[in-house]
C-alpha cells in the first residue's frame, strides 16, 4: 500500500500526497477548484449540454479519494438524470484516511461520500435512486471494456512521468473503443503526445483552459 498524506491544497479543500511516487492526488491549487472545471464543467456539463441525456454512463479512470464520484453527485441532484457510474482503482485509499477528508464539510452529502467508499467493490450499488456505483478494485491495463459503453470517460490517472503505462497508446484505444458515438472524454493532462494519441485513436480533440493553477486541460469527442 502506497504511502500518503493528507495535504490541504489552496481552495482549502483536502488532496492526498503519495510519498511513493511523490504526487498529489489532485491539483495543490485547489483540489475541488480543479475537479469542478475538468471533469463537471467540461466534462458533464458539456455532454448534458450537448446531448441533454435522460441517463448518463460514466467512465472513471482512478476513484482516488472519491471526490470526483462526490462532485458528480452533489452536481446530479440539481439535474433531471440518472447515473451509471463506473470506476476503477487499484489502490483504494485506506478507510482510516477517507473519512479524514474535508470535502462534506464543503458540499454536504456526508452519508452519500460515506456510502461512496464503503460500497463493496466490482458490485453495482445504489447509493441513491438514480445514481448506480461500480467500482472495479484491479489495473486499468488489466480491464475488459465493453464496447461502446460509456458516455463520458473521467481520465483522471496520476501523471503521465509517473505512471506511463496508463496513458499509452493501448490502453488508451482500450477506453475510447468502450466509448459510445459522441462520448465525451475529458483530463487535466494536456500532454502533447496525449493529444496525438487520442486524435490517432479518432477523437477529435480540444486544449482548453485550464483550472487555476494550470494552463491547459484536454477534451475529447468521439464522433
Amino acid at each position: 500500500m502506497a504511502a500518503v498524506k493528507i495535504i490541504t491544497t489552496s481552495d482549502g479543500s483536502h488532496s492526498l500526497l503519495n510519498e511513493d511516487l511523490d504526487e498529489t492526488y489532485h491539483s495543490a491549487n485547489g483540489a475541488i477548484q480543479e475537479s469542478t472545471h475538468v471533469f463537471i464543467k467540461n466534462g458533464l456539463d458539456f455532454y448534458i449540454d450537448q446531448h441533454r441525456p435522460d441517463t448518463i454512463s460514466i467512465l472513471e479512470i482512478g476513484f482516488g479519494t472519491g471526490l470526483n464520484a462526490l462532485l458528480t453527485v452533489h452536481h446530479m441532484l440539481t439535474l433531471p438524470i440518472s447515473i451509471h457510474y463506473t470506476t476503477i482503482e487499484a489502490f483504494p485509499v485506506h478507510d482510516k484516511i477517507w473519512p479524514m477528508l474535508n470535502y462534506t464539510q464543503k458540499l454536504g452529502l456526508h452519508d452519500h461520500f460515506a456510502k461512496l467508499h464503503q460500497s463493496c467493490w466490482e458490485s453495482a450499488v445504489q447509493i441513491f435512486p438514480g445514481f448506480t456505483l461500480q467500482k472495479l478494485q484491479t489495473l486499468l491495463e488489466n480491464v475488459q471494456c465493453t464496447p461502446q459503453s460509456y458516455d463520458l470517460v473521467y481520465f483522471d490517472a496520476f501523471s503521465p512521468n509517473k505512471q506511463p503505462e496508463l496513458w499509452t497508446l493501448p490502453v488508451l484505444e482500450k477506453v475510447v473503443n468502450a466509448m459510445r458515438q459522441g462520448a465525451v472524454l475529458v483530463t487535466y493532462c494536456a500532454q502533447g503526445q496525449l493529444k496525438r494519441n487520442l486524435k490517432t485513436l479518432g477523437l477529435v480533440t480540444e486544449t482548453l483552459t485550464g483550472p487555476p493553477g494550470k494552463r491547459e486541460m484536454v477534451r475529447g469527442v468521439k464522433p
